[in-house]
């Protein structure tokens, strides 16, 4: 057997290292930039807090406005400007406000993430020069920006709930509870849930091919 032949042969495969420790990797990145990791999360944090606020907000006003016969409930409508009148009409311009909000939420991340690529691109080219593979790379830096949208967006749904709360009981005080839509308001908050980890999801895609991109030589023209 040749030299050549027996250097083919001593050269292993790689083996797929897990998603358990691809998840470790990346919660050690966000802690240790913990302040990156907040201002990304605020900006998910708002943006679903507004959709959930308007998502609730406008279950549980249809649902006062379906009450029949209730005439101090009626003047109650009228006075936080509520057209009693007209049955389940969509705000166009609430509609472009929570798109847009949504919209930069997704820009946010995406930043958020390109700006840590170029920052750890010496970590980056280490982690390829002691064997990473690509697939390593995304799963990492796909891992750390979903945990930052899943995080962003279940405080936003709790901090978006409880305002919209507060200012529906102060409204309409006892008739808030009486005619509470809960299963409508479960499904809201599954939406607006579903729609910030969406959002995350897209924005961490490119990303992490991006990091996974990066050369091991990349690292050795990087200044400390």
């Amino acid at each position: 057997m040749s030299v050549a032949e027996t250097g083919r042969q001593a050269i292993p495969e790689q083996e797929e290292i897990s998603w358990r420790i691809a998840f470790t990797v990346s919660w050690a990145g966000l802690r240790r930039r913990i302040l990156r990791s907040l201002i990304t999360m605020l900006g998910i944090v708002l943006a679903i807090a507004f959709l959930t606020y308007m998502l609730v907000i406008d279950n549980v006003t249809e649902a006062l406005k379906a009450v029949s016969g209730n005439d101090a409930l009626t003047v109650l409508l009228q006075k936080a400007g509520v057209d009693t009148f007209a049955a389940g009409k969509t705000d166009s311009m609430m509609l472009l406000l929570i798109g847009l909000s949504l919209l930069t939420c997704l820009v946010g991340i995406v930043n958020s993430m390109l700006m840590s690529i170029t920052e750890r691109v010496r970590e980056i080219g280490t982690m390829k020069c002691l064997g990473a593979m690509d697939s390593f790379i995304v799963k990492a830096y796909f891992i750390e920006s979903s945990l930052q949208g899943v995080f962003g967006t279940l405080c936003g749904n709790a901090i978006g709930l409880v305002v919209a709360l507060i200012i529906l009981f102060a409204s309409y005080g006892r008739h808030v509870p009486a005619h509470f839509p809960g299963l409508k308001i479960l499904i809201s908050l599954g939406v607006s849930f579903l729609i910030g980890a969406l959002i995350s999801i897209v924005a961490s895609i490119a990303p992490a091919y991006m990091a996974a991109r990066k050369q091991p030589v990349d690292a050795m023209r990087v200044d400390e």
